[in-house]
């Protein structure tokens, strides 16, 4: 109810006539007191929020969207002078004429007063026209206050939609690519007709089980994703026995939260990359501690000599780290990225965790 009223007063030109009702209710019971009868007070004040409300309503809907929205600046000048100006002779004829107690009571005194010196010095009074200019504008200025806190609210929901849809985007790309991965493991296992492809099929469960059900959230328990690499860690070990030596420390609390898959990506690039084409026995270290507010993760990866680390791409899943990086940690993570001859490491410090 309360989102449709406020869609209702964005949108809708009624707005400005229920705004001028509330002005003029403000108005006029605050200030009662200075008038002798109620129908002096009625007819002053619904002067003034007319006034006031058709000039929101010219700057709001003609000038601002009309000349000032296309770029025609000069012009959104020359419109918004005019209109100052044409408001506050039409303000001072009427202060002139009726608000004062002295207002005159047939029309050839009326022209007199008109043609007066007093009217012209009025109107090259520069103190009283910001007064009254002023006076005119506020509620101008509270209705494009809230004109841009709903179109700033529509902005923020916009991006929110288009982050939840890029993050959609990013963890389809990445199920897949680790899936991908994992089966060629079991494939290799089945070849061999391994008696661990039972145990790699149960794992397998495990994690295809976290990845699609447990992991919807956009920041899920440190623990799960530390027990989804330990099973992923567990797969890599059957698959290449003593060919890989790996080194697993933690040293957390356990309450930490953290984006799903975000770490997983990491160990994975290092098996693919240290492991695969190594000759002799690869090596992997793992580190994962929490410092004060701060995560600290760093995987290590032996290189196999036959690899030039400069023609080496950077990998599908580093691409998309990089990117929820940017969309979930935005000024609150570091990564330092490694590629040496022998070693690859990559260093990530994610703060507020």
């Amino acid at each position: 109810m309360l989102k449709k009223a406020k869609q209702f007063l964005a949108n809708s030109k009624f707005r400005y006539l229920i705004f001028g009702i509330i002005i003029f209710l403000f108005s006029a019971s605050t200030s009662s007191w200075y008038f002798s009868t109620t129908e002096e007070l009625i007819i002053t004040y619904a002067i003034r929020a007319t006034l006031q409300i058709t000039m929101a309503f010219v700057i709001l809907e003609l000038l601002i969207p009309k000349l000032l929205y296309q770029q025609r600046k000069n012009a959104f000048i020359f419109s918004f002078v005019i209109t100052l100006l044409t408001y506050y002779i039409v303000c001072t004829l009427i202060y002139m004429n009726y608000f004062e107690p002295t207002f005159p009571k047939t029309y050839a005194v009326y022209v007199k007063r008109f043609v007066d010196a007093s009217f012209i010095g009025r109107l090259t009074n520069f103190s009283e026209f910001i007064v009254k200019s002023l006076y005119l504008l506020y509620p101008t200025l509270l209705l494009l206050i809230f004109k841009l806190l709903v179109e700033k609210q529509h902005l923020l929901h916009l991006n929110e939609q288009k982050k939840i849809a890029e993050l959609a985007a990013l963890k389809n790309q990445l199920n897949p690519h680790f899936l991908f991965n994992t089966l060629n493991n079991l494939y290799a296992l089945t070849l061999k007709k391994s008696d661990a492809a039972p145990k790699v099929i149960q794992k397998l469960s495990e994690i295809l089980d976290y990845i699609l059900y447990r992991c919807n959230d956009d920041y899920v328990s440190l623990d799960k994703e530390i027990e989804l690499i330990e099973n992923y860690l567990s797969l890599e070990k059957i698959r290449y026995a003593d060919r890989v030596k790996i080194s697993f420390e933690k040293n957390i609390t356990g309450k930490e939260k953290i984006a799903p898959l975000l770490l997983l990506t990491f160990v994975e690039n290092a098996f693919k990359h240290g492991v695969v084409n190594e000759i002799d026995k690869a090596k992997i270290n793992i580190k994962i501690l929490k410092n004060k507010e701060q995560l600290i993760f760093t995987v290590e990866n032996s290189k196999p000599l036959t690899v030039n680390s400069k023609t080496n791409k950077e990998s599908i899943g580093l691409q998309n780290i990089k990117k929820q990086l940017e969309l979930l940690y935005p000024r609150a993570y570091n990564l330092i990225i490694e590629n040496k001859t022998n070693w690859f490491s990559a260093n990530l410090k994610l703060d507020n965790v």
